[in-house]
């Protein structure tokens, strides 16, 4: 490995280590908000980029990620990831040419069903 790349390596390990963990958590969050609806239609090439079947999987990792960090990161920061939460759900659902049974949809068995 080069000198260069290994302390390019290493000037990135220290920076995400100056990151806190409450700003890692939403950047990762907002990542996949964004794959989430741009998969469930709500982009510039809806046609080209819907994909409901890796929406679902985003959403529900999604789901779970907010739902187990919540308590670590506090409800002034969760309740922001919720609410994109549930819109990327409301979009899955609106998409969806068979929307699932309530309960049953893309991260619900974290969130409760979505209205």
């Amino acid at each position: 490995m080069s000198d260069e790349l290994e302390k390019a390596l290493m000037d990135a390990e220290r920076d995400i280590g100056d990151v806190p963990a409450v700003e890692l958590i939403q950047t990762v969050c907002v990542h996949l908000l964004s794959a989430a609806a741009v998969k469930c239609g709500l982009s510039d090439n809806p046609k080209e980029e819907i994909d409901l079947a890796e929406a679902r999987k985003i959403i529900t990792a999604l789901a779970g990620l907010i739902t187990a960090a919540s308590p670590e990161i506090g409800d002034h920061h969760a309740r922001v990831l919720r609410d994109g939460l549930r819109s990327v759900q409301l979009a899955f659902r609106e998409a969806s040419t068979y929307p699932d049974a309530p309960g049953q949809g893309p991260g619900e068995k974290y969130t409760g069903p979505v209205n």
